[in-house]
Order: structure tokens, then sequence, then C-alpha cells
């Protein structure tokens, strides 16, 4: 146990056993969330940034290289069982890669304050639509055909890759709600597309920090085997359930999403 507990250590000190399974089973959970509607972030970014002597930016780094597992397992587990169309989620995951550069290029520009404005206006314009359009979602009404839709996907892709690479929480919620309104697809086809989209994301962001060395690697493979396994079991849960029961985990993680940063702000402010 104490050659484990070394092996996670953080910048040379072994970690404590009650705040690493803490930290794991918000990874768990943020893995079961991240499969079914995405905002797995909302509780595994946090976990890190409170668990003892992580850095800001350790906690961004570690928090994708544990992502990253989660979001392959239930991107195979949704191509196995639904068969997405991957004309259409490819272009996507390669523009949101590029779009998540520019992004983080963006962020060092932007004040944080008008960034979380405008992030919150957005979730609580989709939480609006979602919950007075429950129909929307429910079968794939595809809206476009040919070059109509590639374009928009790829649009997709690059705007909300962006976001990833500037801020990130809720990128997923991001991607299943403009495929759904934009594209047409339904809140399962959606899902199984937003999963590769967001591991193309991670994998750019980690080309940044694995050779920066801001990634805890003991600690951030103990959190993508949590991830791993939350994912598996939100993917297959979120396959047998189908698109309603993803509506009602949408609007309870954007809603989520939506105090944790208002109350974000509200602190900053009074700071």
């Amino acid at each position: 146990m104490q050659e484990i507990l070394e092996f996670l250590s953080v910048n040379g000190e072994p970690v404590s056993i009650w705040p690493l399974v803490l930290l794991l089973l918000a990874a768990l959970g943020a893995g079961w969330i991240d499969a079914v509607v995405g905002g797995g972030g909302l509780i595994q970014l946090p976990a890190l940034l409170l668990f003892p002597g992580v850095t800001p930016v350790q906690a961004l780094a570690t928090n994708k290289l544990g992502s990253i597992f989660g979001t392959t397992t239930s991107a195979v587990t949704y191509y196995r069982r639904t068969s997405p169309d991957l004309k259409t989620a490819i272009p996507m995951a390669i523009t949101a890669m590029a779009g998540a550069f520019g992004g983080a290029a963006l962020a060092t520009i932007l004040p944080a304050e008008a960034i979380q404005l405008i992030i919150i206006a957005a979730l609580i314009a989709v939480l609006l639509f979602t919950i007075l359009k429950p129909k929307a979602g429910e079968l794939s009404r595809l809206r476009y055909t040919g070059r109509a839709h590639y374009l928009r996907a790829i649009m997709i892709g690059l705007v909300i890759g962006g976001y990833d690479g500037m801020i990130g929480p809720g990128t997923g919620s991001f991607l299943i709600i403009a495929m759904v309104t934009v594209l047409g697809y339904n809140f399962l086809q959606s899902s199984a597309k937003a999963k590769i989209v967001n591991l193309c994301t991670n994998m750019g962001a980690l080309l940044l920090f694995v050779p920066t060395g801001h990634v805890l690697v003991g600690l951030g493979l103990a959190m993508g085997v949590m991830n791993m396994l939350g994912g598996y079991l939100g993917a297959r849960m979120a396959i047998s359930k189908g698109s309603a029961f993803i509506r009602i985990v949408f609007v309870i993680v954007v809603s989520g999403l939506i105090l944790k940063l208002g109350s974000d702000l509200i602190l900053a402010g009074r700071a």
C-alpha cells in the first residue's frame, strides 16, 4: 500500500488515503456524467483543485489525463452499440482540436469575468430551450444534407472546441445541444458523437500539458481507471434508457453548471 501511495505522490509528497478515496469517487461520478451528457469536469476538476498539494495548472492537466480514459471508453461503447455517423463526427473532432488551440490562446486575452458571463448566458439559453421544447432531441430529423450539413458540423466543432480550450466545463453539454438544435440529431446520437469530439480535444490539451511536465501521471492514471468504469456504466445506461433519459440528466447537469459558474462569479466579485 505504501508503494502505491508513493507512486501517486504529488510533487514528491505521498498522498493520504482518504483524500485519494474521495478524489477517485469524484472521478467515477465524473466519468458517468461525461458519458451521458458531458459536464463531468464540474465534479472532477474542483475535486483536483481541493486535493492537497495540487496546483491549478496541475489540476487542469491531470484532469485531462483522467478524463481521456473515460471519454475513450464511452466513445468505444457508443460506437459499438449505436454506430454514430463518423462522416460527421470525424471532421467535427479535427476542427474541434484546432479550435481548442485557438481557444487557449484567446483565454490569455479575454478577462475571466467576461468569459464566465458569456458561458452563463449561453447555458441559460440552452436550458430554457431544452425545457420549453420537450420534443427536441427525441427523434433524429436531420435539417440539412450534403455540404450544408458538414459545414455546420465543422463550425460546431471549431466553436465549441475553442470554448473547451478557453475554459472547458460543459463542453459535452454544448456539443450535444448544438447537434440537437442545429443538425437535428436526437440526444442519443448527439451524445455518441460528442464523445468522439471530446476525445480529440482532450488529446490536444495533453499534447501541450505532458511535455511541459504539468501532468501528475500516477494520480491521473488512478483517476483514469475510475473514469473508465464510470464512462462504461454511463454509456451503457444512456444507450439502454434512450434520449428521454439523457434529456433529463442534461437538464440537471446544465442547471448545476449555471449554479456553479454563477456562484464562482459572485464570489470573485466579492473578493
